[in-house]
């Protein structure tokens, strides 16, 4: 099992975590967010905390909240990632009532993965499909790299998202789809279509635009089935999951049911290390790619 975290996220600090929030650096904003995985107390003081941060989100239940400003901060600002060898991609951040900003920086592992696997493939154009996409730095890492990419996500406002981190990014030319990840991929099969890389970050929950249900634990293994039939014998593959009790030997399981246990795999957990010292566990991923 292998353990990664992000090495060169300038814009990304995560400063400290504890006591059920993280405190984070985003661009030349603070904030402080909860984090149900920081059951350990934190390093620095809360005053110290409130004293740094910009803002703090104030959870009202358990999907949504608002957030309280302790500084001057945007509603939106942009923050950037140098891919390798490349151009920046940039992203715009926002104040959602989710308390999500519009990109999970941990991510930036997979991202380097996805941009370094498409040039290996001897493909021009490469065909991609990134599934559950949400505001879609993975679909700029591919689309940097030389792909030809399908963005999907079953949620009209985080498409649009989407779209303004490619015009952001000096981007174009991207295919976006509002649709249930399911069923467009078993549509794909009847088609008989093929990709050279599939991107996966499903949730643990979801429903698609027409009320379609998403349970990680009871779909995935259907829908690896049907991404198998999908990919092109010479391909590479990303699946990433955040699920509470989620382990990376489920991921490699599943990975050794529907591909070739000969192909070399990397899987483990993703996290972030924090300066005040605590690591923040952030998700499990299996990941490979033939050429």
């Amino acid at each position: 099992m292998e353990l990664l975290t992000p090495q060169n996220f300038k814009d990304y600090e995560l400063l400290d975590s504890g006591n059920f929030e993280k405190l984070e650096r985003f661009g030349q904003y603070i904030t402080i967010r909860p984090e149900p995985q920081a059951v350990w107390n934190r390093q620095k003081k809360e005053a110290d905390w409130l004293k740094e941060a910009h803002v703090k989100f104030v959870a009202k239940n358990s999907s949504s909240g608002t957030w309280k400003k302790l500084k001057e901060i945007p509603d939106r600002w942009h923050i950037a990632y140098a891919l390798p060898d490349a151009k920046q991609i940039r992203l715009r951040l926002a104040l959602t009532s989710f308390k999500h900003v519009g990109v999970f920086p941990e991510q930036a592992v997979n991202w380097d993965f996805i941009y370094h696997s498409v040039k290996k493939l001897d493909v021009v154009q490469p065909k991609v499909l990134n599934l559950f996409a949400y505001t879609g730095a993975a679909t700029l890492a591919a689309k940097v790299a030389g792909a030809d990419i399908i963005h999907l996500d079953s949620i009209k406002q985080v498409i649009t998202w989407a779209k303004e981190n490619m015009t952001l990014s000096g981007l174009d030319n991207i295919r976006w789809l509002v649709e249930d990840a399911m069923t467009f991929v078993k549509r794909e099969v009847k088609r008989g279509k093929k990709y050279q890389g599939i991107i996966l970050d499903p949730p643990a929950y979801g429903h698609g635009p027409n009320g379609e249900n998403w349970k990680l634990e009871d779909e995935i293994n259907e829908m690896l089935a049907n991404v198998r039939l999908l990919l092109e014998e010479n391909h590479f593959l990303v699946l990433n999951t955040y699920s509470l009790g989620f382990s990376s030997i489920i991921l490699d399981n599943l990975l050794d049911e529907h591909f070739s246990k000969n192909i070399k795999r990397q899987s483990g957990e993703i996290f972030l290390q924090s300066t005040a010292g605590a690591r923040l566990p952030l998700g499990v991923f299996a990941r490979h790619c033939t050429v």
